[in-house]
């Protein structure tokens, strides 16, 4: 059998297990991670609205299902204030980051809502898919970050620093480790530098590169002198907040658009005015409170138009 067979089949065996569950939780302790994430197992949430398939007036819901990386209370908010905008939701959560977009190309799921527009680009070029974005929800805060150390200019030479393995989210890595003056890349590297377009490492820094979801997790190893991290990927319980990176990167620099995390679809469903309600739900004062609360304030709502979405999308996929 081949791996995309395999993929597919777990993802249609996963779908079909839950489809006479209205919530099905995942077991264990598991921290959840942000869109962004890898993992190496693939336990899916299933989490949609009440059975009644009509608003509060009687009037018949759209259904809609949307892939995401994690079980949320935002999620909840999404669904109630949903119905209120004519939408039947269904949020279908996986741990592994790539299978949203898969099930979305397979057409196992309406659309999803995990990823920025550089971790996009990277899937549509390596997979040939014409997933597009139909509106914009956050950015959230990365830096670095140290469990010991009070200043970039502290890490010794030879230290390790842990940074996401994916190609998108290493290459916003270097460019914070080069905002930190820890690094330089080269300038000609466009927005994806690989190690590889490293041209100073002074101090002979070293690069772990390790899953996304694993990065949080190394702040506290004694091995690793600082990490690379959103902010809001960290255990809330650590009470760690953007004030505690040692350099935080300008979520509202030009620079940092590609990292805006979008509702996504299809190219030929990209005008379903279904999207217009979901926009419009996720636009409400209660649904960006919830965020808010979830992301504990280490998250910026982002109203980007459209149009500039799909161009900055078109011109990574370019690169």
């Amino acid at each position: 059998m081949s791996e995309q067979n395999q993929t597919q089949n777990e993802i249609d065996a996963h779908l079909s297990k839950q489809k006479s569950r209205t919530r099905l939780w995942l077991i264990g302790g598991a921290v959840a991670v942000v869109a962004i994430a890898a993992a190496f197992v693939i336990p899916i949430v299933v989490q949609n609205s009440a059975p009644e398939a009509s608003g509060d007036g009687g009037e018949e819901l759209i259904p809609l299902t949307i892939a995401d990386t994690a079980q949320s209370d935002f999620q909840d908010a999404i669904i109630e204030v949903g119905k209120e905008n004519g939408l039947d939701l269904t949020f279908v959560n996986f741990d592994d980051p790539y299978l949203p977009n898969t099930a979305l190309v397979e057409g196992e799921v309406d659309g999803n809502s995990f990823q920025h527009v550089a971790w996009l680009s990277q899937f549509n070029k390596e997979n040939g898919s014409d997933i597009t974005p139909v509106f914009s929800t956050v950015i959230s805060a990365w830096g670095l970050f140290s469990d010991d150390l009070d200043s970039a200019d502290d890490i010794p030479e030879g230290a390790k620093v842990a940074v996401p393995d994916d190609p998108a989210n290493f290459s916003r890595a270097l460019f914070i480790l080069q905002t930190a003056g820890v690094i330089e890349v080269d300038e000609n590297a466009g927005v994806f530098p690989t190690e590889e377009d490293i041209t100073s490492n002074p101090r002979g820094i070293e690069l772990v590169r390790i899953a996304h979801e694993s990065v949080q997790t190394s702040y506290s190893d004694p091995t690793i002198s600082a990490v690379v991290i959103a902010t809001d990927d960290f255990d809330p319980a650590l009470e760690i907040t953007s004030d505690d990176a040692l350099v935080l990167e300008d979520s509202s620099a030009t620079t940092s658009s590609p990292y805006v995390i979008v509702v996504a679809t299809t190219a030929d469903r990209a005008d379903d005015p279904a999207w217009a309600l979901l926009e419009k739900t996720y636009r409400d004062k209660r649904v960006v409170a919830a965020l808010e609360e979830e992301k504990r304030g280490e998250a910026t709502i982002v109203e980007l138009p459209v149009d500039d979405l799909r161009k900055a999308l078109a011109e990574l996929v370019a690169q």
